[in-house]
């Protein structure tokens, strides 16, 4: 099981941490007020609500005791009111599962990805990496999400663009958002999914300590230890270029290329949001050249 720097495993830290964000009267226990020592549930409370024994919690929580069955698992993510994305979650970190899991190939963009692409048109598009990295982006997504970037910048290891990183470290992209700090769960809450599913990967370890150094909101939220999955979610956008838009971001795997994903941007139709999405398509359209002048001769 892997652990953390501090000898505790990644699956004690989230158990530890969300016993002691659930409160007793969310489980019916009473609450001792100031007597209470510890915030949140007591280890042993959790582990009759699940119906362990509190040896083997306190096992689990130190990363002493490996491999807990799926039983096991699903009764402590009940007792502690995970929801679906977080019980998944809670698998993930869990010794079996890590066991099951390959080398991940290299992530690149074939030519049946830009094909996809394609097919959406005029809708922004983004290709996410496994780590949130931009592996590629028509020019609406280019234009919609990062206009101050240059356009080529995903086609370089060295300098292809990171949406975590741009939410929490660059500033026209916090202004993008309306309700950033929203945006900011969602972001860190994909990230943590992440690390359940890929805990052994260095480059992925070393964006979370460059985002936990360079912004104190990310540090907060990430010892929080939630959860979100990559599905849809709706974001009221400030755009420099055509103002204000509420945007749907739909995020689809691509087949036969684990942990990559489609991020595609659409509006209500017949929307004012619908009709400044146009406008910012129309306004990456080249010029069209102007007609010939008629000759004063024409050919009969």
């Amino acid at each position: 099981m892997k652990h953390t720097a501090h000898g505790r495993s990644l699956l004690g830290d989230f158990l530890s941490t969300r016993r002691a964000q659930l409160k007793p009267a969310d489980v019916g226990l009473p609450d001792y007020g100031d007597r209470r020592r510890v915030p949140g549930l007591r280890r042993e409370e959790l582990a009759q609500l699940a119906g362990v024994s509190v040896a083997y919690y306190i096992r689990l929580e130190q990363g002493l005791s490996l491999n807990a069955s799926p039983q096991v698992l699903d009764a402590l993510a009940t007792a502690l009111q995970l929801d679906d994305a977080e019980r998944r979650h809670l698998h993930e970190l869990s010794g079996d599962a890590r066991q099951r899991r390959r080398r991940l190939p290299a992530e690149r963009v074939t030519a049946a990805v830009r094909q996809l692409m394609d097919s959406f048109g005029d809708a922004p598009v983004v290709v996410a990496g496994r780590r949130s990295d931009v592996l590629a982006w028509n020019r609406t997504g280019h234009a919609l999400f990062a206009g101050h970037l240059a356009p080529d910048s995903p086609d370089r290891a060295a300098t292809r663009p990171n949406t975590a990183r741009l939410v929490f470290l660059d500033a026209h992209t916090r202004d993008l958002y309306v309700d950033w700090p929203r945006k900011a769960r969602d972001v860190v809450g994909k990230l943590r999914k992440t690390v359940g599913e890929y805990p052994d990967d260095p480059q992925l370890a070393s964006l979370i300590g460059e985002l936990t150094m360079g912004s104190p909101q990310f540090a907060a939220l990430w010892s929080e230890h939630r959860v979100r999955t990559w599905d849809m979610a709706e974001y009221r956008m400030r755009h420099p270029v055509v103002g204000e838009l509420d945007v749907l971001q739909h995020s689809l795997p691509v087949p036969r290329a684990q942990g990559i994903r489609l991020v595609v941007t659409t509006t209500a139709p017949g929307s004012a949001s619908q009709s400044a999405l146009q406008l910012l398509a129309q306004s990456l359209q080249p010029a069209t050249d102007a007609p010939a002048p008629l000759s004063p001769h024409p050919h009969v």
